[in-house]
């Protein structure tokens, strides 16, 4: 829980870094840090590394601008990594990078979610469901779509931080429960 509110405050700090610079800063440094975690879980041990406290900070600080050779971020980008390596947070970067999407979504007016069915929809009956969704939300979706046959039937929608589940299987728990209490 400590690791996830660390790495929202950084997250927003470089956010808040990219929003005094431009639309395309902010994207830039989206990009830079998505492709920095892109090294770092291609390669687990170096998270594991920046979490072990035996290795010093300047030890880390090297890894790190190695790191960055690869993959030549902006300035600030590259400084933002540094104060991480100063404050001992470089293992929180992959949590700093998700929520950075968050917020570039949220400023874009982007919202993400998932719509799950017991069976597989087809990609017309997908458009209509996402179009007929971002009229009511009244913002640009980006929706996956999956299937789950342990739903029965019925659709599970995920939309930001909100569950809707008109699944058969949570509409069958529910008399179930209402069995047992007798109502």
């Amino acid at each position: 829980m400590t690791a996830n509110i660390v790495a929202r405050r950084y997250a927003r700090a470089l956010f808040s870094l990219g929003q005094g610079t431009g639309d395309a800063e902010m994207q830039a440094y989206g990009k830079d840090l998505a492709a920095l975690v892109a090294v770092l879980m291609e390669s687990p041990e170096l998270l594991k590394l920046f979490r072990n406290p035996i290795f010093t900070r300047e030890e880390k600080k090297a890894i790190v601008e190695k790191i960055l050779s690869q993959t030549n971020p902006s300035t600030i980008v590259k400084n933002f990594c540094f104060l991480l390596a100063d404050k001992d947070r470089l293992s929180a970067l992959p949590e700093i990078e998700a929520y950075y999407g968050v917020l570039l979504d949220e400023a874009k007016g982007i919202v993400r979610g998932e719509l799950v069915t017991a069976i597989e929809l087809e990609d017309a009956k997908q458009i209509e469901v996402k179009k007929q969704l971002a009229d009511q939300l009244g913002k640009e979706l980006i929706l996956d779509f999956s299937a789950d046959a342990n739903i029965l039937g019925g659709v599970v929608l995920k939309v930001g931080d909100k569950i809707l589940d008109a699944s058969l299987k949570a509409q069958l728990n529910a008399m179930k429960e209402q069995i047992k209490r007798g109502e």
